[in-house]
């Protein structure tokens, strides 16, 4: 018998630059496996084509006019949680990246990425990986990573925490999920689960809450 083909990849793409908009859209109608179902110039609209068009996936800008891209994220998180949202926006600064991700964004890359890294990007967030560019990865770590004191030289974590766990601490009371962590430290989401259970057993946490009640405590937030 013959292999039956997986149906493409529907996408809605929504940026306020209509040279932007219209190159992806010529880009990635380009890609057999990638169907470009309808694009947006706003918020607003990508709100209302997500509703009609039920895509699997939503290439997303952040600055937007009617409703800017966090927003957006946050209405489709709640109202179309089936949706994945990735970010394509030129913006990698600390706090864009960390509203984004805590509003629900799948993915975020960067306006230099290219064809294959957001066709990639694309087909993971589908199947629910969680993906940054590197330059993203790097800005959030360096964002959330552990205080050294003024000689360089790192400060002991405290109860008997390694490198690793008090890294993911801060991680974690920064506010980011699992899978986020995991994308970030280039780690699998099983062992970011160890470690989460070395952490909540040194720091005598009962859950997550109170790791970071723990955290806060210790300064590693």
């Amino acid at each position: 018998m013959t292999a039956v083909e997986p149906p493409p990849l529907r996408i809605v793409v929504a940026d306020d630059q209509a040279s932007i908009r219209e190159g992806l859209v010529i880009m990635l109608d380009l890609l057999p496996d990638i169907e470009v179902v309808g694009s947006a110039a706003n918020g607003l609209q990508a709100l209302d084509l997500v509703a009609e068009l039920a895509p699997d996936v939503i290439l997303l800008d952040l600055h937007m006019p009617e409703l800017d891209g966090i927003e957006v994220t946050r209405r489709l998180t709640a109202e179309h949680p089936g949706v994945a949202i990735v970010v394509l926006t030129t913006y990698a600064d600390d706090a864009s990246i960390m509203k984004t991700l805590r509003a629900g964004a799948r993915a975020y890359l960067t306006k230099d990425a290219d064809r294959r890294d957001i066709a990639r990007t694309l087909q993971s967030a589908a199947e629910g990986y969680s993906v940054l560019a590197p330059q993203v990865q790097a800005t959030l770590l360096a964002a959330t990573s552990v205080p050294t004191e003024p000689t360089g030289r790192a400060e002991a974590p405290p109860d008997g925490l390694t490198p690793r766990e008090a890294e993911i601490l801060t991680l974690v009371a920064a506010g980011l999920t699992n899978t986020e962590i995991a994308t970030a430290l280039f780690l699998s989401h099983n062992t970011v689960k160890t470690h989460l259970n070395r952490i909540f057993t040194k720091t005598g946490s009962r859950d997550r809450v109170a790791a970071i009640h723990y955290a806060q405590r210790h300064h590693l937030d």
